[in-house]
């Protein structure tokens, strides 16, 4: 798991999580964040800011028993945050142009008011984890 993108825990690149509302429009010739004003990024709310938020723990693993390696990140929150999101963008913060990991739908808006807004990643599997590679 290391080209573009280096997901090893310790020397690893940096990525973040950016959240975006209804107007984005992602096609398969996004490769990278960009950031706003116009881009669809929500505005900054709480512990929210432009770019999004840090994420931790990256584990990139090779689980026994499979041949799909994973990674994952710790779940994310934004505090006092007044959030709709319907999407969100993992980036890798340290290479050059910030070039995008992935793109995540979330089936409709996510809302949060004055509250805590939690980016919740699924189990650490080869069936489930955000990332796999068979």
């Amino acid at each position: 798991m290391r080209a573009v993108h280096n997901f090893t825990t310790s020397t690893g690149n940096t990525f973040k999580l950016a959240l975006y509302d209804n107007s984005a429009s992602f096609t398969a010739a996004t490769t990278a964040y960009v950031a706003p004003p116009g881009q669809g990024e929500v505005a900054a709310s709480g512990s929210y800011v432009a770019g999004g938020g840090a994420l931790t723990n990256v584990t990139p693993t090779n689980p026994p028993a499979t041949t799909t390696a994973i990674t994952d990140f710790a779940d994310l929150s934004f505090t006092s945050a007044t959030i709709t999101a319907f999407g969100a963008m993992i980036y890798n913060d340290t290479a050059a142009g910030d070039p995008a990991v992935c793109i995540l739908d979330f089936g409709g808006a996510k809302t949060s008011t004055a509250g805590t807004f939690t980016i919740v990643f699924p189990a650490a599997d080869a069936t489930n984890a955000i990332i796999r590679i068979a």
